[in-house]
């Protein structure tokens, strides 16, 4: 028996889709038909990933973003409901992250990390959870009624790790607001979950795995291996279903057993 997640007339946004998991959660979604919202600061490499999804058959469009400024969040979510229509799908995935002992972060390391984690990510999910809302009462056009709200957490919000212990606290921080907008939310239709991905190998990070420490990282894991960000693809594709109407305050951990 095959299972086919048709996401055909529905609109995904996207946040951070220049690069790594944001890239292929972008392909994924309009690979089943969902008309794409990249978001992000790098329009270079937006506009690089909407030419590759529209050489392919899928729609695409780009709108400059930063998570970090709720001016610029406000203007791209409407821009991108005015060239797209309602968003149905939203992709909460922006993430930062530096690397030292607690004793050393400093001010300036805790507000980076946390502006686009924690309130970058709130204030996202925000605004388009009020249009979601909108429509849902009956209050603003739209024949889609609900949607899909997917949180990009990690395991390390649900395991500490050493040398990213603010990144830790962020990441935690968006699995519980997850749990209360899941709360709110839910009776409108509206589902909200969070996935906590493992250890993924991206271009961020993928020098790292070359070297000794990485090597004895990979080493520690379960199966001592990483992930790809495809590997990702079957749990967001379910969490966006049409299908997935009750699950709702779900977090996932895809970590290839990491956190246990």
């Amino acid at each position: 028996m095959s299972y086919n997640i048709d996401l055909s007339g529905r609109v995904a946004l996207i946040t951070g889709a220049s690069s790594g998991l944001g890239e292929q959660f972008a392909k994924t979604l309009a690979a089943s038909g969902a008309a794409v919202v990249l978001a992000g600061r790098r329009l270079d490499r937006l506009k690089t990933l909407r030419a590759e999804i529209e050489g392919g058959g899928g729609v695409a469009h780009v709108v400059e973003m930063d998570v970090t400024d709720q001016h610029s969040i406000k203007a791209a979510v409407a821009h991108a409901e005015t060239e797209m229509g309602g968003i149905d799908i939203l992709i909460n995935n922006s993430g930062v992250s530096t690397t030292q002992k607690l004793v050393d972060v400093t001010e300036e390391d805790y507000d980076f990390i946390f502006n686009t984690n924690t309130k970058g990510a709130f204030f996202v999910a925000q605004e388009v959870g009020k249009r979601m809302l909108a429509r849902a009462k009956g209050s603003a056009p739209g024949t889609f009624t609900g949607g899909r709200i997917v949180n990009i957490a990690s395991m390390a919000g649900i395991k500490v790790l050493g040398q990213i212990g603010v990144y830790c606290m962020s990441k935690a921080a968006v699995v519980h607001m997850t749990r209360a907008m899941a709360l709110e939310w839910g009776k409108f239709g509206i589902n909200v979950n969070a996935i906590c991905p493992g250890y993924i190998d991206t271009e961020i990070n993928h020098k790292h795995w070359q070297t000794e420490q990485g090597k004895r990282l990979i080493d520690m894991l379960p199966r001592k291996r990483i992930g790809h960000p495809k590997d990702l693809d079957s749990v967001l594709m379910m969490v966006c279903a049409n299908e997935s109407h009750f699950i709702n305050g779900a977090v996932i951990q895809a970590d290839d057993g990491f956190a246990i």
